[in-house]
């Protein structure tokens, strides 16, 4: 299902992106990190993604700023965006982003396989 799925994973906490990572590759997945949203922006300059997990609070720009940047770009229409985030919003703020974003995860209240299935099930 995976093959040649490629996923960029945007989050500054290394251990999280760690452990997300073998799961996403176990599940054959191709990864890459960016660990601040302007290696994000660096990344997703020169190589495509079929998936980005982005992070909201980041290093450098955030994850709200990126998630901006890229759709602005027409390229970027068909490639999918989750936010990951443990950072409260308000309705509106949530609605706004998920208007841009193909799903909202709030970190905290998912464990790694619902994170999974969510992947899989945005990528097939």
């Amino acid at each position: 299902m995976a093959g040649s799925k490629t996923i960029l994973f945007v989050e500054d906490d290394r251990p999280i992106s760690e452990m997300y990572a073998r799961l996403l590759i176990k599940a054959g997945f191709e990864v890459d990190f960016a660990y601040d949203g302007l290696e994000a922006l660096a990344k997703s300059a020169t190589k495509s993604y079929d998936l980005i997990l982005l992070d909201i609070m980041m290093p450098g720009k955030s994850g709200i700023e990126v998630l901006h940047e890229l759709r602005k770009n027409p390229g970027f229409n068909a490639t999918r965006i989750i936010i990951l985030t443990n950072l409260a919003q308000d309705k509106t703020s949530q609605e706004a982003i998920r208007s841009q974003a193909d799903g909202y995860l709030v970190k905290a209240d998912i464990i790694p396989s619902q994170l999974m299935a969510v992947v899989k099930e945005i990528l097939s």
